[in-house]
């Protein structure tokens, strides 16, 4: 997201009416990618914090698209410039140090743990098969659930396409009068259908959230007794370890919500035709209909079949995404070497809790 676009959104979310309506985790979003996007690459995000100006470019940005607004929306705007540029200044100074301190952290963990290599690489190694034990029925039933919504929503548009063969026994009149109001019909059970999946897919985002929690707090009972003079570095990794697993399951609920509406926006297009087929000449209205009343159900096979690919993978996808994570916190314990990623995560979560305190004063 550009800087400028990030701003619009900011701006769009100030005036969507009322203090209820603005979500602090969106705020912090959009001012975690602004600021993020002003560097080249991760590693470097910080050193270009330090050298912009963000309080001119944010009131310059938010002053440019804001014509009408509320006095809630005038007051956060008042406010923001100010906050951002005072976090931006606590970022530059903060983020060093906790850089510093997550490295030191991490080599005395190195050290502590080094006469107990071979139990520490057990307890992981046991943790990992745990969690590949969970992740496998996780991951088919969310193939399930795909495959099972999938097959709802293409026996409930099957009865379309049997309608509209019907349809063409009329005449061209009776068509055309019976069309519109068959095709809202059409796209009112494509959008029942595609929130009804939906709604089924996404409580499997909160089914993963808790086994990941289940899963840092084994390896931390698990870890503990290795490291107790050097818990401060433990816990700081397995928070880390945290933010990393959580965000992974808010990808998967981001994914599953963007195949869902690209979903709704593939078989749009179908009811879409009806319409401007029955706008057009009543003529020609059976020539253009009888190719859409043969191939409906086809195109609706396919496109539901292209989803079902899509989208049933992903939890098998999630599950080495999540043991990729444990590994890689193995390597750091054996190495005493801390990530850019251990950083940013721990510098994205301060920035979120500092401005969810600033938007509910």
């Amino acid at each position: 997201m550009a800087p400028k676009a990030a701003a619009l959104v900011l701006v769009l979310l100030a005036i969507s009416g009322s203090r209820a309506d603005v979500n602090p985790n969106d705020v912090a979003t959009v001012i975690w990618k602004y600021f993020t996007e002003l560097g080249s690459n991760a590693k470097d995000t910080v050193d270009q914090l330090q050298q912009t100006d963000i309080s001119k470019q944010l009131n310059t940005l938010l002053r440019s698209n804001m014509q009408s607004v509320s006095a809630y929306a005038e007051d956060l705007q008042e406010r923001l410039v100010p906050f951002a540029t005072e976090l931006q200044a606590r970022l530059a100074q903060d983020s060093q140090r906790l850089k510093e301190q997550i490295q030191r952290e991490l080599r005395e963990l190195q050290a502590k743990l080094a006469p107990y290599a071979d139990e520490v690489h057990q307890q992981i190694g046991t943790n990992i098969r745990q969690l590949q034990a969970k992740m496998s029925p996780y991951a088919e039933e969310l193939r399930s659930q795909v495959d099972r919504s999938a097959g709802e929503l293409q026996r409930a548009l099957e009865p379309y396409a049997a309608e509209l063969r019907e349809r063409l026994q009329d005449n061209a009149q009776s068509i055309q009068v019976s069309l519109s109001p068959y095709a809202d019909r059409l796209q009112q059970q494509i959008d029942g259908g595609v929130e009804s999946l939906k709604e089924r897919l996404s409580p499997m985002a909160d089914e993963l959230k808790v086994q990941v929690e289940q899963s840092v707090a084994e390896l931390r009972r698990g870890l503990s007794p290795y490291a107790q003079e050097v818990q401060d570095g433990l816990n700081r990794q397995l928070e880390s370890l945290t933010l990393q697993m959580e965000k992974a399951a808010e990808e998967l609920r981001t994914r599953l919500a963007t195949s869902s509406e690209e979903l709704r926006a593939q078989l749009s297009p179908l009811a879409q035709e009806l319409r401007e087929a029955a706008n057009g000449d009543a003529e020609s209205l059976r020539q253009r209909l009888a190719p859409l009343a043969q191939q409906l159900d086809q195109r609706v096979g396919q496109t539901l079949e292209a989803f079902r690919q899509q989208a049933a993978p992903f939890g098998e996808a999630l599950g080495k995404q999540l043991v990729q994570r444990l590994e890689e916190m193995r390597g750091k314990l054996d190495s005493g070497a801390a990530g850019v990623e251990d950083h940013l995560e721990l510098l994205e979560k301060e920035v979120r809790e500092k401005v969810a305190a600033f938007l509910s004063t």
